[in-house]
């Protein structure tokens, strides 16, 4: 082996300089970091209450034979969300999380020499799986402050952004992190406007949490639209982040070329079972949708109160604005045993991310943040 030989030089120039994905700190590593206990996570937009008892369960019980492998097909969730979105199996593309869907998106659609069109503010896998395929990132500036939908998806300006080199669009909705949101009018004009050349992906991870009555729900449009595709999770309002288990609803020759490049068994034993059995379990869906509601209410009138500013959400989440570069208060609020998500790399520099917690976790949260910003 030569003196000079690297393999960061064998590398695609898209993973050359690709910025792998920095998840929330883990419990763990703030034990280990800072010998603190008892810490709160309220960084990656977890469920706080979990997974309902029928999921649990159901995951204990696919466990009983280990050594066999799951369902490469998925048969049984498949048909259950079939059945729950009254749509075709055919339709549906497994994905260990919404991000591997995202991912085999990426890997159909893109390549050098095309591009793909995403927000300013979105979700950081969208740079990270155009730039792996080798594809131009294309990003259009978000909504301004004097805006309704400050820090938004300008669909206008996203439109612009397309050529006769654009593959994908990426629609976040609501938008993680800032809890932004399009409505149902200007989200259908876009699709009506954008060729059908171009697949436009609205990644709907937190659909469950959105209450507002102009909020779209894009599976209505899967027949009306053949490049349309939806993603959906089971990790946030349905509990199951440790598990790992999303989806897509398409045209079914879109999911055909997406399941031509899914890896086999994806989705594994546990997260099969559980998936299914949360489906059937939506007083657990109502009662974590009422907390966090609850709880967006607590997180907004106190940041009011203490006249800290915040983007208005309708996720399970709240970007607050601490009015300084945000990491010092991160590190502040780790002291406390406080665990938040710093999103400067989100071109958010002063920002914190703040998940809605149990009632008591967001009471120990906001007395941490008046105490670090005092």
């Amino acid at each position: 082996m030569g003196a000079n030989w690297s393999p960061f030089l064998l590398a695609s120039a898209g993973i050359q300089a690709l910025q792998p994905y920095q998840p929330g700190k883990p419990l763990e590593e703030l034990y280990r970091e800072y010998g603190i206990k008892n810490a709160i996570k309220l960084a990656s937009n977890e469920n706080p209450y979990g997974s309902g008892e029928k999921a649990r369960a159901a995951a204990v019980a696919a466990l009983t034979d280990p050594a066999r492998y799951p369902d490469g097909n998925g048969f049984a969730l498949k048909q259950a969300l079939a059945t729950w979105h009254n749509i075709s199996a055919a339709r549906i593309t497994l994905g260990n999380g919404s991000n591997d869907v995202l991912e085999l998106i990426a890997r159909v659609f893109l390549a050098s020499g095309y591009n793909a069109v995403f927000s300013q503010h979105a979700f950081a896998v969208y740079p990270i799986v155009t730039q792996a395929t080798g594809a131009q990132a294309h990003v259009s500036p978000a909504l301004g402050l004097d805006s309704d939908m400050p820090h938004g998806h300008d669909l206008d300006a996203m439109l612009k952004q397309v050529d006769g080199s654009t593959r994908v669009v990426f629609i976040a909705n609501p938008n993680n992190p800032t809890g932004t949101w399009v409505d149902k009018g200007t989200l259908r004009n876009f699709m009506e406007s954008v060729s059908d050349q171009v697949i436009v992906v609205v990644d709907e991870a937190y659909f469950e949490y959105v209450a507002e009555p102009d909020y779209p729900n894009t599976l209505l449009w899967i027949d009306e639209f053949p490049n349309l595709i939806v993603t959906r999770t089971f990790s946030k309002a349905y509990g199951l982040a440790g598990l790992r288990v999303g989806y897509s609803i398409s045209h079914p020759e879109v999911a055909d070329l997406l399941n031509r490049v899914r890896q086999p068994f994806n989705v594994n034993l546990a997260a099969q079972a559980a998936a299914v059995a949360a489906l059937d379990d939506q007083q657990h869906i109502e009662m974590s949708v009422k907390a966090n509601s609850e709880g967006i209410a607590l997180w907004s009138a106190a940041l009011e109160d203490m006249g800290v500013g915040y983007i208005p959400t309708v996720g399970n989440f709240i970007t607050v604005d601490v009015g300084q570069p945000a990491g010092g208060v991160y590190e502040a609020l780790l002291g406390q045993g406080v665990i938040v998500r710093p999103i400067g790399a989100y071109g958010l520099p002063n920002h914190l991310r703040i998940t809605v917690g149990t009632s008591t976790e967001n009471e120990r949260a906001l007395a941490a943040l008046e105490k670090v910003l005092a």
